[in-house]
């Protein structure tokens, strides 16, 4: 005997309003927490978009601003250019100044220079009259020495136009050469040099002193020499040319004979700066 099935209720349709408290969750769900989650407002009636890749918008200009946009564009590479070449620059001058700094070190250590000495020898005067009235002509002879016994690998080299004067309570009163030679090592070279001056003029209060240091056997000068001396270092090494500057005060008991003080004061320029 089979058995009987009866029919199923058909569901409810689904009613078109919600639930009570339904829209209240939905709307809470829904609902951004930030403006800026909403999205782009619909376009108004009549507007078009068109989409242009992102490539081209940065990489291709409008053809009128393509040659600002090459400007633009060359810019920075110009500016890194011209740091990289300060930069360089900078290093390679530094470089070079260790260099030559390193160089004039060894130098030093292995020749020791040192600054020659010089001395007045003897000094002959001639034409300076206390008593006279008119302009004066001195002549002096004047013998030099110079030392270069403190240096025992470096030579020094006298170029011409160096200067040797003789004066009297300031006034110049004669002038000479300094000769030009070579000097080696260890030695000590004297020489002789003639010094000439014309229309010197000394006042009362000069004449009336040169006549008291006459009279007392002690008349003071001053002998200064300029010398253009270049350093030698072995065969080869050789410095530019530096100008040596000497002041010796010497005094003398009578216009024709030697000095009684000899020592001069040498002025020179540091090593560093002879190269």
């Amino acid at each position: 005997m089979a058995d009987r099935v009866h029919p199923m209720p058909a569901p409810p349709p689904p009613s078109s309003s919600p639930p009570p408290g339904h829209d209240a969750a939905v709307a809470t769900e829904t609902t951004p927490l930030h403006p800026s989650f909403r999205g782009a407002p619909p376009p108004s009636p009549g507007t078009y978009i068109i989409q242009i890749p992102k490539d081209q918008v940065l990489r291709v200009p409008p053809p009128d601003r393509a040659r600002r946009y090459k400007k633009l564009a060359a810019r920075p590479a110009r500016r890194r250019r011209l740091r990289h070449a300060c930069c360089g620059a900078f290093c390679g001058v530094l470089l070079l100044f260790l260099l030559a700094a390193a160089f004039v070190g060894v130098v030093y250590l292995v020749f020791r220079p040192r600054a020659p000495s010089f001395s007045v020898a003897s000094l002959s005067i001639r034409g300076l009259d206390a008593l006279a009235v008119s302009s004066l002509t001195p002549q002096i002879d004047a013998a030099v020495r110079a030392d270069n016994g403190a240096n025992k690998k470096t030579g020094i080299d006298y170029r011409g136009g160096g200067e040797v004067t003789v004066s009297y309570s300031g006034e110049r009163l004669a002038a000479g050469p300094w000769p030009a030679f070579h000097q080696a090592p260890r030695n000590v070279t004297v020489f002789s040099t003639a010094l000439a001056g014309g229309g010197v003029s000394l006042t009362e209060e000069q004449r009336k002193r040169l006549a008291a240091d006459q009279a007392a056997g002690a008349v003071p000068l001053a002998v200064d020499a300029i010398v253009p001396v270049r350093l030698r270092f072995g065969k080869v090494l050789r410095t530019w040319t530096v100008d040596v500057k000497a002041r010796c005060e010497v005094t003398v008991n009578k216009l024709a004979a030697a000095p009684a003080s000899r020592e001069c004061m040498v002025k020179v320029r540091p090593l560093w700066w002879w190269w």
